[in-house]
């Protein structure tokens, strides 16, 4: 376990760890931690600034946190500045363990593709554990006030929640991408680095070209012939496989180069000489030896899947609303009202897939420090 103590001692990397997994505990537990349903808009609340709150009343008399009831009232036709009206006779004290909305708590549902056709995909949503009603929040305000963190967006729907949502899909995005990309380009570069030849030659001219084909662009193109009422679940998950399809062939190469040489090592030789199928040499004795190189390229790698759902639904062609993911929020960008009054709803989903993406990269320069060999820095 020394590798494990190296990375202990790497601060940045064990900052990126612990970010990641914050998040990822925020939205596993996204219908306890957001305080609102993300779907459903406030009466007269549209595009709210993040909830001010307040300690005391106007007389002094401190009665502890609480917000008030809060509408937009008209607009300056100088500034565009929208006048906040609070009722301060309704004061609604924040409270932890607040019920709310009813929702299905850990409730796990996977979209899994029936029939893969472009043009008319088939996809299921299997509920793989139910889950159970609740409605507990894990914070709120008790009475007719609102506590948006983030402000509201044009819907009126509160930010902070769909945020929380939206990065069940953003984060997943890169998981799921990476377990279907790494074992295909690991499988193709090992057959093609331990057969050689005639195999080898054609399993690298397709990687190759591929490779040659920007990547954005060709899931532009893809994204862009999806028929238009395909779910979010069905987007999703082409989107996935769309993204995983195109980014297997550097992974390919390298193991390819891996395994040339670690298939003239000499248990490799001895599983040959005692009959082994070269597929089960492939998969149970060469493959394994190219762990440490697989486990740093994965954390670097998720982050482009991230990106590319990002950029994706921000152009339209990823998550449709009404639900939520980082890039279709971040699309609001595109409005320069929003830009310019609203700011809040540009930068926070642009902050999440920043931080996001910087503490995959910190992690996995961490991992890939602590699991070379040659450094022998202690």
């Amino acid at each position: 376990m020394d590798w494990w103590q190296k990375l202990k001692r790497n601060s940045l990397a064990r900052y990126g760890g612990l970010l990641l997994v914050l998040f990822y505990i925020l939205v596993i537990f996204a219908e306890f931690i957001a305080p609102y349903n993300p779907y459903a808009a406030q009466a007269d609340g549209s595009l709210l600034p993040p909830t001010q709150i307040f300690w005391q009343t106007e007389q002094g008399q401190l009665i502890g946190p609480h917000v008030y009831p809060t509408t937009q009232g008209a607009v300056s036709l100088e500034t565009g500045d929208r006048l906040l009206q609070r009722d301060r006779t309704q004061p609604s004290p924040l409270h932890f363990l607040v019920q709310g909305s009813e929702y299905q708590f850990l409730q796990f549902r996977l979209p899994l593709p029936t029939r893969f056709s472009l043009t008319d995909p088939k996809i299921e949503v299997i509920d793989i554990f139910p889950g159970f009603k609740s409605n507990l929040h894990l914070f709120g305000a008790i009475g007719s006030g609102k506590i948006n963190l983030l402000g509201t967006d044009e819907q009126a729907r509160d930010q902070f929640s769909r945020l929380i949502y939206g990065g069940r899909i953003s984060l997943s995005v890169g998981l799921l991408g990476t377990f279907i990309a790494f074992p295909l380009g690991m499988l193709i570069g090992g057959i093609s680095g331990y057969f050689g030849g005639f195999v080898d030659a054609v399993l690298m001219r397709v990687a190759e070209v591929l490779q040659t084909i920007p990547s954005i662009y060709l899931l532009i193109s893809l994204a862009a012939v999806l028929p238009p009422g395909l779910s979010s679940a069905e987007r999703f998950m082409l989107i996935v496989l769309i993204t995983s399809f195109v980014s297997w062939a550097g992974l390919a190469r390298v193991i390819r180069g891996q395994v040339l040489s670690i298939k003239e090592r000499e248990f490799v030789q001895a599983a040959k000489v005692m009959g082994a199928q070269p597929l089960y040499i492939i998969t149970r004795h060469i493959l394994p030896q190219t762990a440490t190189y697989i486990i740093i390229s994965a954390t670097l790698a998720i982050p482009s899947f991230i990106v590319a759902e990002a950029v994706l639904s921000f152009i339209g062609l990823g998550i449709q609303q009404p639900d939520p993911s980082w890039g279709n929020m971040l699309s609001l960008a595109i409005n320069a009202s929003i830009l310019v009054l609203q700011p809040w709803l540009v930068w926070s989903p642009a902050l999440v897939i920043v931080l996001t993406v910087l503490a995959f990269n910190l992690l996995g320069d961490g991992l890939r420090d602590a699991l070379d060999p040659r450094n022998t820095q202690r």
